[in-house]
């Protein structure tokens, strides 16, 4: 299935959904803050777990206490999609359980 690029409208709306969450440099992107580097590591692993099961990655970065996640669509030639909102979504959701702010 092709996905389509989101029109600045759309990207718009959707990131109104997601406080925190911001395009730069025509990704999606956000930085997490916890409490230590073992929480951010946590978080990692399950941020790839929910990557895999959408089968949509980001760029992760780990710091010692911070998780900084950029992603667009590749296969709609680096634009953002559905696919990239889809995945902040699951990331937002599971944000909470790492005490993520």
């Amino acid at each position: 299935m092709a996905v389509e690029p989101l029109s600045q409208k759309e990207i718009e709306d959707r990131l109104a959904e997601l406080p925190g969450w911001a395009v730069e440099d025509d990704r999606l992107t956000r930085t997490y803050r916890l409490a230590s580097h073992t929480a951010a590591t946590a978080m990692v692993v399950h941020i790839a777990q929910a990557q895999e099961e959408l089968d949509h990655h980001s760029d992760l970065t780990l710091g010692y206490n911070t998780v900084r996640l950029s992603v667009n669509t590749h296969s709609a030639g680096g634009a953002l999609t559905e696919l990239d909102f889809r995945l902040a979504r699951k990331v937002e959701d599971l944000a909470p359980a790492h005490g993520a702010s």
